[in-house]
């Protein structure tokens, strides 16, 4: 089974991207953009969302070494910048500085795309998180086990957005608001590991 499925592989890509796209934190946010929709057009918008945000990091996956490569950037630079976009993601949730649109900025853009898609979903951290984790990957065992990880991240966005109403109403606003702040507690963390291995990658290679 190791040689088709890296476990612990898996569940380092799967809690890293849960942390960073942060399920619950997504509610209140997902509610205030759909505010006053359908509830069909809301279903809609759970599905587009959670798909916008899944091509967008898979094309980072796939094609970000290529531009990193082409710029002369390499592994442990992107990590250490990698864990300081991190920890501002971290800090806004522990801070909670996420501000809603406006009325008027809703009906400009379909709300799946941006800013639910991206930067929400497939924001800095997850990008940059989805690329440290491609270059770690070193057989066809841990490429699966990022593939299903990442897949079932997705789902389980999707799910919380399709059942939003309902959670919100199980967690509370309080509920929610504490979920994130454990969210936020766990990315710092998983954000200083990013910089402290980069800096270890430098002094050894030096």
């Amino acid at each position: 089974m190791s040689s088709v499925f890296d476990v612990t592989f898996f569940w380092q890509v799967f809690v890293t991207l849960l942390v960073i796209m942060d399920p619950p934190g997504l509610v209140p946010p997902f509610l205030g953009l759909t505010r006053g929709l359908p509830s069909p057009v809301r279903n809609r918008l759970a599905w587009q969302a959670a798909l916008v945000g899944l091509g967008v990091i898979v094309g980072f996956a796939v094609f970000g070494q290529s531009v990193l490569s082409y710029l002369g950037v390499e592994l442990p630079s992107l990590q250490a910048a990698g864990g300081l976009l991190l920890l501002l993601v971290a800090l806004q949730l522990l801070t909670g500085t996420y501000s809603e649109p406006t009325e008027e900025e809703r009906t400009k853009v379909n709300v799946a795309f941006v800013p639910l898609g991206t930067p929400l979903l497939a924001g800095p951290g997850a990008i940059v998180a989805t690329m440290v984790f491609v270059q770690r990957a070193g057989d066809v065992a841990q490429f699966a086990s990022f593939s299903v990880a990442l897949l079932l991240v997705t789902v389980l966005l999707w799910l919380t957005m399709r059942f939003s109403g309902v959670i919100l109403r199980a967690l509370r606003p309080s509920g929610v608001e504490l979920s994130t702040r454990i969210a936020g507690l766990l990315l710092s963390a998983i954000a200083v590991q990013l910089v402290v291995e980069a800096i270890k990658t430098f002094v050894t290679s030096g």
